[in-house]
């Protein structure tokens, strides 16, 4: 592979995808998938995971002026072209937790870490969280985690 990687062929790039996809296939041989446990995945657990992949896509938060682009409920639904009820429906009876709980459990967990790391100001989380007002921001951390913002910054909570 290194000798095919240094040589002028034009299509070197496609041998090599092959040679990595025959030494996959080679491995695969060596164990059998029937011999792996097999998973069944249903509807609920696929829009779950879907759900959480595209969560977890805006995070980690590094740049105060790239606020979050997906926050509410809805939003998430059109991503996944799924009805709102129809997402929350299936969140509620097999996780026991709406979107909006875990867009906001993510959220808060991600304002905890930058909290601790960073030195932004408690606007400047709030922005980049998605918040246009530091006072709903505030009260939402309240609210959840019955600490203010400043206090939590202040107190090392683990």
């Amino acid at each position: 592979m290194f000798e095919e990687i240094e040589c002028d062929f034009i299509h070197k790039y496609d041998l090599l995808r092959t040679l990595v996809y025959e030494l996959v296939l080679y491995t695969m041989k060596m164990k059998p998938a029937s011999k792996l446990s097999k998973q069944l995945i249903n509807a609920s657990v696929r829009i779950y995971t879907l759900l959480k992949e595209l969560l977890e896509c805006q995070f980690p938060i590094d740049d105060i002026y790239r606020p979050l682009t997906l926050r509410s409920a809805s939003d998430y639904a059109k991503n996944l072209n799924i009805h709102v009820n129809h997402l929350n429906r299936v969140l509620k009876v097999s996780f026991n937790k709406t979107t909006s709980q875990l867009i906001i459990d993510r959220i808060l967990q991600e304002a905890k870490v930058i909290l601790r790391q960073t030195s932004w100001t408690v606007s400047e989380i709030a922005y980049a969280l998605g918040y246009a007002e530091v006072t709903h921001f505030n009260n939402l951390f309240k609210k959840y985690l019955n600490i203010t913002l400043t206090n939590f910054r202040k107190v090392d909570i683990v």
